[in-house]
């Protein structure tokens, strides 16, 4: 799959690269266009790399409002160790970036947020230093 990739801190953007990165603040020219996001459809590793997304509806911290997502990376969890390891989960809504979670070896291969929107499509993209960027959707 093809998206627009920063080449200084990695976030994609799926339909034409941003006047400026919205997670490093790059300009529009440290974006290039490239066919590195991969889905469950292709070959590698998919089983400890696809995220699977959870959506709980009604959120236990914010309340009315807050849709939580809740982010596994993998349906076997994938590996969290210093040699191999997920860098950092992106969340999206309806294709707008909305949060990036930052992942260490010393965390477990999850994230989750909080967001407003209760409607449309949660994309999430996760880079694993090894084996690349994966993606999944699911509607809200």
């Amino acid at each position: 799959m093809e998206g627009f990739v920063c080449g200084v801190c990695g976030h994609v953007e799926f339909d034409k690269a941003p006047e400026k990165c919205p997670v490093c603040k790059s300009p529009k020219t440290a974006f290039q266009e490239k066919d590195v996001i991969k889905t469950a459809k292709d070959e590698g590793p998919k089983e400890k790399h696809v995220p699977v997304i959870k959506i709980v509806k009604t959120c236990g911290l914010i309340g009315e409002g807050c849709t939580d997502v809740h982010v596994k990376i993998g349906e076997v969890p994938h590996p969290m160790e210093p040699e191999h390891f997920i860098t950092w989960v992106d969340l999206y809504v309806n294709k707008k970036w909305v949060e990036r979670i930052i992942l260490t070896p010393d965390c477990n291969p999850a994230a989750s947020a909080h967001i407003k929107a209760s409607s449309g499509k949660v994309t999430v993209i996760e880079l694993c230093n090894i084996h690349g960027y994966w993606i999944n959707e699911a509607d809200l």
